[in-house]
């Protein structure tokens, strides 16, 4: 009988030791659940789906030229007194005495020398002065032939120099070939750009982008999207914060956007950064672009009074 005892009350323990071990582990789940469930949604910055300006472009180089040149084959012998290269001259001024006659510039220009290098002997006796405006320059650049029907007088011309390529350059297309060099398969363009401060030298080697089709679409930063295959997602925010991911048709880049030509709407609110802290259906605290700094002003001070 005390053995039967012993038993029974070994058993009724273990089943009270199991019992207590659910419960305590069904409280402290449901603490910690309470604790999360409380976390306050994460600060993400959105943005409004708005209208842009969004073009096509063809990039290609070309070698810049003066807009006017005038050359003049000179010998040494007959200069009277020295010329003084590489300064500005206007119309009308004396360029070179020699004993023959008085070469005056033509136009306003800048003087430059070219030697012969072809024949030394002619190299050693005579000297060719050019005098070039390049108030003005020609870039002669050859585009594929695919782009022939887009393009056309008068289009905008962004252009850079490989001296300095943190400075954009505008120019037009001054003139088109009227066919396409079979050579190549191109159509040769001409641009114009303009060089009042002759921060560029004629022969320089210019980064040239042409623009075409330009036209105004919708467009959301191109932080705001990702790329999964062949398809593009982006996170649009509902009027409760909650965050649902839909499939967009993205166009052209431009200046940190991306062109949408489906799947948003003008004033839909994306999530523009974070998107790492992002989940489907999920919940969110919206901050607009420009109350990012604000917002990160606000975390500091507060971090600081604690």
């Amino acid at each position: 009988m005390k053995r039967s005892t012993k038993i029974t009350s070994i058993i009724v323990i273990f089943f009270l030791i199991i019992a207590a071990v659910i419960i305590a582990r069904t409280m402290i789940g449901n603490h910690f659940k309470k604790k999360f469930s409380k976390r306050p949604p994460p600060g993400i910055i959105v943005k409004a789906v708005e209208e842009r300006k969004f073009q096509n472009i063809i990039e290609t180089f070309g070698t810049a030229v003066p807009i006017k040149t005038q050359s003049y084959n000179i010998e040494k012998y007959e200069i009277l007194e020295e010329i003084k290269y590489n300064t500005r001259v206007k119309s009308g001024d004396v360029v070179a005495k020699l004993k023959s006659r008085t070469i005056s510039a033509p136009f306003d220009g800048v003087i430059g020398k070219r030697n012969f290098s072809d024949d030394i002997n002619v190299s050693e006796s005579s000297v060719v002065i050019d005098i070039e405006d390049a108030s003005f320059l020609f870039i002669d650049v050859d585009v594929p032939e695919v782009f022939a029907p887009f393009v056309e007088k008068g289009l905008g011309v962004d252009i850079k120099f490989s001296g300095n390529k943190d400075k954009t350059y505008k120019g037009i297309v001054d003139s088109l070939a009227s066919r396409i060099d079979i050579s190549n398969r191109s159509l040769r363009l001409r641009v114009k750009m303009q060089n009042a401060n002759y921060e560029i030298l004629p022969g320089a080697l210019m980064e040239v982008t042409i623009k075409y089709n330009e036209r105004i679409s919708l467009g959301i930063p191109d932080t705001s999207v990702i790329l999964e295959g062949n398809k593009v997602y982006t996170y649009k925010v509902d009027k409760e914060n909650v965050t649902n991911r839909v499939e967009v048709k993205v166009g052209n880049r431009n200046k940190g956007y991306l062109e949408v030509e489906s799947g948003l709407n003008e004033g839909d609110i994306v999530v523009a950064e974070g998107l790492k802290k992002v989940r489907p259906n999920g919940k969110i605290k919206p901050i607009k672009d420009g109350e990012k700094k604000t917002e990160s002003s606000w975390g500091k001070k507060e971090n600081k009074s604690k």
